[in-house]
This record gives C-alpha cells, structure tokens and sequence, in this order.
C-alpha cells in the first residue's frame, strides 16, 4: 500500500536532442544536417551550433571549388602528377576535416582560415 502522506514522485524531465558537441561534430558529416540545424529550434538557437553548421556548408563548397580546380589541370600537367596532386589534395581535405570533428567532438572551434570569418558573420557570433 502507499502512503497517503507522501506525495507522489514526478517523472524527472528527460533531456530530448543532441548535446551541443554532438551537434556540432555532426554538422560535418554531410551539409545536410547542418542545414537541418540551422532550420529547427533549439539548434539555430544556440551560436555554437549555427557556426560549426555554416563552416560545414562552406567547408564543403570549398572542397568541391578546389576539386574541381584540381581536376581541370589534368590535360594541362599530366595524369601521373596530377593522379598524385589529386590523392595529396582528398587526403589534406580529409585530415582538415578530421580535425575540425575531432574538434568539434571536444567542444572546440577549429577555425579554417577564410571560411571561418563568413561562417561566424553569418551565425551572427564569434566563437
């Protein structure tokens, strides 16, 4: 039987989402999900996650922009160079990109020169 002195317990309030490194790290996975933090509540809410998300975006144009460069001097140099430009390249914006997860993962803001200064404009706070 209960006691009718004690009042009864309240459910303790669960937290619902992502904590705010987890948002942040995946924003990088593709720029899809950045777009979907910057669209729903509390993510574009909170500035950390609205710069990691727009540096993502603008990371991934970037990457595109400077692969298709890459890819336009292959008539120009040579298969052989640029067959090894072209692997140095993916493999330098991959480490960039580990380490801004990783960053990202801890909590940090690992700024890419350039891209970081347009992403902390458009969150609208520097970080």
């Amino acid at each position: 039987m209960s006691d009718p002195t004690q009042a009864p317990q309240q459910p303790q309030a669960q937290q619902t989402g992502l904590s705010e490194n987890a948002a942040s790290a995946l924003a990088y996975v593709t720029f899809i999900p950045a777009i979907i933090f910057l669209a729903t509540a509390p993510y574009n809410q909170n500035p950390k996650i609205r710069f990691h998300s727009w540096q993502s975006i603008c990371f991934f144009i970037a990457s595109i922009v400077v692969r298709v460069a890459v890819s336009m001097m292959y008539p120009v140099v040579g298969w052989a160079i640029m067959g090894m430009l072209s692997l140095v390249v993916s493999l330098g914006l991959f480490a960039l990109w580990l380490l801004v997860v990783i960053n990202a993962v801890n909590g940090k803001a690992f700024k890419i020169p350039v891209i970081a200064a347009f992403a902390e404009k458009q969150a609208g706070s520097t970080i």
